[in-house]
């Protein structure tokens, strides 16, 4: 009796390898939470695995093929769904974002990935890899402007973005780049995103000790998403998903209206505009 085929790359190959995961876990007659506990790991796990918003790592791939009696169906698979343009600490992430009903992020020292410019995006990049070639800095560009084209639906996912005004101030490009890139921001939060802006006079706040991003799933536990400098941690567990909900909750409590951040950020645009005259 013929295999399973491997599945084809291009067509979203993690959603394939979920729909295959659940078939064959259902044909072995195991419950998500059984399988998860021969894998030493939770059932929201394994049906995270199912619903594509989970990315299948190489060890988990054998463990499957072992328990499934799958021969090396997903280990070889699993390599087709690893390619990924972005960092291997965050492809991860970006992946769950694209699947995501609802993202809130916040940022303290920039503004957040799905909102910027190609050319605040350049810069920020720049900044990181001051040593690096153009065109490995086109890329990288190229890669975080793709990610935004998941605003293109008019509705989905809810974007939800808290910014510091520290971010919004730090002159990054220049100040041609500023405005650009804050009129941007203003745009989409006047369209398509909900943004606000935590003001310095706000003080001290419940994530002074870094990024956060939360993103809910139709169908799937929600997600949170833990940023620092070249790394990054995806986090699924109910109890720390909760306790990072409220903090963006009390975030956003002690951030500006959305009526009153947009005009900041207008204010902000029409600074750095005049910044640009000689």
């Amino acid at each position: 009796m013929a295999g399973p085929k491997d599945l084809d790359p291009s067509s979203s190959p993690r959603a394939l390898l979920g729909a295959e995961l659940r078939h064959a876990r259902e044909k072995a007659g195991l419950s998500q939470e059984e399988l998860g506990g021969r894998l030493f790991v939770s059932g929201s796990f394994i049906g995270q695995l199912e619903a594509g918003t989970r990315r299948m790592q190489s060890e988990y791939a054998r463990m499957l093929d072992e328990v499934l009696g799958m021969e090396d169906f997903f280990t070889r698979n699993c390599r087709a769904a690893a390619k990924s343009r972005y960092p291997e600490h965050f492809a991860e992430a970006v992946e769950a974002e694209a699947s995501a009903t609802a993202i809130r992020h916040y940022h303290s020292t920039l503004i957040p990935g799905l909102l910027q410019t190609a050319d605040y995006a350049r810069a920020v990049f720049r900044a990181y890899r001051p040593t690096a070639p153009d065109e490995m800095i086109d890329e990288l560009v190229a890669a975080r402007l793709a990610r935004a084209h998941i605003l293109d639906s008019p509705t989905k996912p809810l974007l939800w973005a808290v910014i510091d005004e520290a971010a919004l101030r730090r002159e990054t490009g220049g100040a041609v780049v500023m405005a650009q890139a804050i009129r941007h921001v203003a745009d989409l939060a006047r369209r398509r995103a909900i943004v606000q802006v935590l003001p310095f006079n706000a003080g001290a706040h419940a994530a002074m000790e870094g990024a956060l991003k939360l993103m809910d799933f139709e169908g799937a536990p929600s997600l949170v998403y833990f940023d620092c400098v070249g790394s990054g941690r995806l986090e699924d567990d109910p109890a720390t998903v909760a306790h990072h909900r409220f903090t963006y909750e009390l975030l956003t409590a002690s951030a500006l209206s959305p009526e009153k951040s947009l005009a900041l950020i207008e204010e902000l645009a029409q600074d750095y505009q005049h910044d640009e005259q000689p």
